[in-house]
């Protein structure tokens, strides 16, 4: 890995979402994923360089969930999305969006929030 790079660890990468700091591994082949990670996991490569994350994505895909696991029963409805946001495809929670007005290429901030239900914070998207 290359010296400059700190992968840390998922909580290292949510501060730095929260910083506007946010970003993602990449590999000299193209390959990104998001931390922690020491090894691209399609090529092998142990050189992982941090590169700059966009703040803005575009809705791939949702899908809106009606029954949630018990520790978000207190939620009417659960809406997960995967959102591009250049070098990588980042899952996250569409948590203040209707669904009517999310489609796949709906442009979304990225942001990092604290679950009322788990006290953890978890990535979400506002979109745009």
């Amino acid at each position: 890995m290359s010296d400059d790079v700190s992968n840390g660890d998922h909580a290292t990468w949510l501060d730095a979402i929260e910083s506007d700091d946010g970003f993602y591994l990449e590999c000299p082949n193209g390959h990104a994923w998001i931390p922690p990670r020491r090894v691209c996991k399609t090529c092998g490569s142990e050189t992982l360089d941090r590169v700059p994350l966009s703040t803005t994505g575009r809705i791939v895909t949702y899908t809106e969930i009606h029954v949630p696991a018990p520790r978000f029963e207190h939620r009417d409805r659960v809406v997960v999305a995967i959102a591009d946001f250049g070098g990588v495809s980042i899952t996250g929670r569409l948590d203040d969006a209707a669904t009517e007005s999310i489609e796949q290429g709906t442009a979304v901030e990225l942001d990092v929030e604290q679950s009322a239900s788990t006290d953890e914070r978890i990535v979400t998207f506002h979109p745009r």
